[in-house]
Order: structure tokens, then sequence, then C-alpha cells
């Protein structure tokens, strides 16, 4: 019972920590929200150490569980470098009117950065699925219950954040 509820609260707590956006502070001068990378990374750090926790990985598990830490770090390393690329973009074009965009926006340029963005977070996810895969095989009925709920949790979270996001470049304009 004792043992329960501490997985229960490890897990709510780890799932309020996952929840948690990370700070963004204030840009007027360029008019997007910006992270840092040491943030970033620190959200990681916190989001890698609470699948740890919540799945309470057996000493043979922990062998498996390197490539999944890897995998997961690569995919935040190659999303912030994502954010961080387009970021510079909107910047290259805040001085320059509507007009001037509309002039100069190459649509094949376009397609080709939205392909290559894609075909990257692609690949990253197929990683993660691979260092996952021997992990998720050996995991017991309870921890496959725990996986479950953070990753529903987190997929609801991430919908919301990618809708907060939206609603605040909105504000920037």
């Amino acid at each position: 019972m004792k043992r329960m509820l501490v997985t229960t609260v490890a897990v709510t707590a780890g799932a309020l920590f996952v929840a948690c956006p990370p700070a963004l502070p204030q840009a007027p001068t360029t008019g997007t929200p910006q992270v840092s990378g040491a943030a970033d990374a620190d959200m990681t750090d916190v989001r890698v150490n609470l699948v740890k926790a919540a799945l309470q990985l057996t000493p043979d598990q922990e062998k498996l569980w390197p490539a999944v830490e890897d995998a997961i770090r690569a995919r935040a390393k190659n999303r912030q470098e994502r954010v961080a690329n387009a970021a510079a973009r909107i910047n290259e074009l805040r001085d320059r009117t509507p007009i001037e965009i509309l002039r100069d926006r190459d649509p094949i340029d376009f397609m080709h950065r939205r392909a290559d963005a894609l075909a990257q977070r692609s690949a990253d996810l197929k990683k993660l699925a691979d260092a996952w895969q021997p992990l998720y095989s050996t995991l017991s009925p309870d921890q496959k219950r725990r996986m479950a709920f953070l990753a529903v949790f987190v997929l609801r979270e991430l919908r919301s954040g990618m809708e907060q996001r939206m609603l605040m470049s909105e504000d920037y304009e």
C-alpha cells in the first residue's frame, strides 16, 4: 500500500513538472518569446528523471535505460535547434514589410526546409522508438500502465502548450 502511495505521488508530482512550461522571458524588441538553451536542457533533465522515476526500473531494466535517455536527449537537442533556426528566420523578417516578404518568398525553399525538418523529426522519433522497444518488452503491466499514463498526459500537455504558444505569438504581433 505504501509503495502504491509513493508511486502515485511520484507520478503525480512528475506530471506536474512535465506540465509546467519553461519560463519565457519577455522579448518586446523581437516580438517572439524565447527559451534559453539552459532552460530547455533543464526541462529535458526533469522529463528524463520523471520518466525513469515513474517506471521504477529493475536493475536489469536499468541496463537498457541509457539508450532511451540518449534518444530522448538527442530528440530534445534537435528540436531546440529547429526552434532556434525558425526564430532566426522570423527575426530576419521583422524589419521587412509584408509586401517585401511576399515578393521575396520562395515556396520551393520553404518546402525543402519543411521536408528537412520533418525528416529530422521522423529520424529522431524512429531512434526513440527503437531505443524504447527492448526496454518496453521487459516492463511489468504496472510499469506499462504508468508509462501509458505519462504518455497520455504528455500528449495532452503538448497540445495545450502548442495552443498556448499560438496564442502568445498572436499577442506579440
